[in-house]
């Protein structure tokens, strides 16, 4: 079930709001309906796997209070925590991986030595056995306490806002809010916000983004023979998608974060404003925050992070997050050539210090920007084949030519989403946010705050026609 369908919008959202606010009066119904309510939105699309997502809750609920059962020595809790992460990985392995690596084998010795296999992709499996992984790993470590009650872990893993997509949360960061959270009316209505800003750019932008990227990474996979992309039509293609999957995942996060605010939860900030980075490292530090804190505490420090006496140990740190990375996003190479990507760029920035280098902001800019959009159409590409041929057009280095009036043509049909686009890829928004907390906007605070409430209204309305007129509505990282 998707955040922006009219039966989310229509039919599960508000009896889920309004069952919650009927148990106000019992924190443990709360709960129950919470898990209820979120079970029963997973197994809307995922009928069967709706049983992984409960085995998963049983799983590493057992495996926490195993670990923490009084008289139980450190060895055996090491035994357990290997166990479990045996267990998680091994099931993510199974429905996500297997496929493409039987394909794989049977490829590279062209005979089938091992039999084809074809199963489903459970939504959000990653997001969720991360997420459950860390409550083991958090417990082990002595960070968090064992959870008794399997219900709190229910709700903390299948939890539907941050079900299917992230943030990826930790169990020391919610579970005193599972317990004694305080719904306000700020709350809902900082979170019904939220959430509206959040779908407005899902259906707006991300959505009308899509359909210009996918044209164009549609017509160069079909060949130069039917229909030759110049090198400006696939920049433009290039420059759609570096837009519409920030717009997509950003958007998700915060309808996520406004739905936990509806519920009285607060969820860490998962994006801040990307593409404003000036050096890869930085973007790291703003996209998709609560997967790169995933790696760095449970990967890279256990690793032995940066604070290593050779260096070649602090390379080899990085390189095996950068492919386990790439390869958390998919079981296709272009997942882990990403991933490589990003490797050789933060390794290149680390040697040649770039954080520490002062001036020369828009030329930093400019190269970040440079790298995230080449490595953004090796994500979307099909294949290592399918991006070589992107980048060769992009680079007019197929006999493609530069000039496309193509592209003229797409730009004067798609100018005002790319264009709001690319604004609202910057913190204008919350510059003004903060400019009206701190009262410096004269008259014009009244003028905003007047209108805001009607602006978010419009924008639910905007995005529910666009719905009703069955608008185009991907989800990228439901792929994930």
């Amino acid at each position: 079930m998707l955040f922006s369908s009219l039966v989310f919008l229509l039919y599960f959202f508000p009896v889920t709001v309004v069952g919650y606010y009927c148990l106000k009066w019992n924190r443990k119904l709360q709960n129950i309906w919470l898990l209820f309510t979120s079970i029963f939105f997973y197994a809307w699309g995922e009928p069967k796997n709706v049983l992984l997502m409960l085995f998963s809750i049983v799983l590493n609920w057992g495996a926490g209070m195993l670990i923490g059962r009084k008289g139980a020595g450190s060895s055996f809790k090491k035994k357990v925590m290997i166990v479990d992460c045996i267990c998680n990985l091994g099931i993510l392995f199974v429905f996500k991986y297997l496929t493409f690596v039987v394909e794989t084998l049977n490829g590279m010795t062209g005979r089938s030595m091992v039999p084809a296999v074809d199963i489903a992709l459970p939504i959000g499996i990653s997001f969720f056995t991360f997420q459950a992984l860390s409550y083991v790993v958090d417990v082990y470590k002595g960070k968090t306490e064992v959870e008794r009650n399997i219900l709190y872990v229910g709700v903390y893993i299948a939890f539907f806002p941050q079900l299917i997509a992230g943030p990826i949360i930790q169990y020391s960061d919610i579970a005193e809010q599972i317990r004694s959270r305080k719904e306000t009316v700020h709350k809902f209505s900082a979170g019904i916000a939220r959430f509206s800003v959040g779908f407005g750019k899902k259906i707006l932008l991300a959505n009308n983004l899509a359909i210009l990227a996918d044209y164009i990474f549609n017509w160069s996979k079909i060949g130069q023979e039917a229909y030759n992309v110049p090198a400006l039509l696939a920049w433009l293609g290039a420059i759609a998608y570096t837009l519409q999957i920030y717009f997509d995942f950003s958007a998700y996060s915060d309808m996520a974060i406004g739905l936990g605010l509806i519920f009285g939860f607060k969820f860490r900030e998962n994006f801040n404003y990307p593409y404003i980075a000036d050096s890869i490292n930085d973007f790291w530090k703003r996209w998709h925050i609560s997967l790169t804190d995933w790696f760095r505490e449970y990967v890279y420090f256990p690793l032995g992070g940066s604070r290593v006496k050779n260096k070649d140990t602090m390379v080899k740190n990085m390189f095996i997050v950068w492919l386990l990375t790439g390869i958390w996003h998919g079981a296709q190479w272009t997942f882990p050539i990403w991933g490589m990507l990003h490797f050789t760029a933060q390794l290149a920035e680390r040697f040649l210090d770039i954080g520490k280098m002062k001036g020369h902001r828009v030329i930093k800019h400019f190269y970040t920007m440079f790298i995230v959009t080449i490595g953004w159409v090796i994500f979307r590409a099909d294949d290592l084949y399918q991006a070589g041929i992107f980048l060769k057009n992009m680079f007019a280095m197929n006999r493609n030519g530069v000039f496309s009036a193509t592209a003229l043509m797409l730009v004067k049909e798609y100018w005002l989403w790319l264009l709001l686009g690319i604004l609202f890829s910057t913190p204008i928004a919350r510059n003004i946010n903060r400019m009206l907390a701190e009262h410096k906007m004269g008259k014009a605070e009244h003028v905003y705050n007047a209108c805001y409430p009607f602006a978010v209204i419009a924008l639910v309305i905007l995005g529910i026609c666009y719905l009703s007129m069955g608008a185009y509505n991907p989800f990228i990282y439901f792929n994930f």
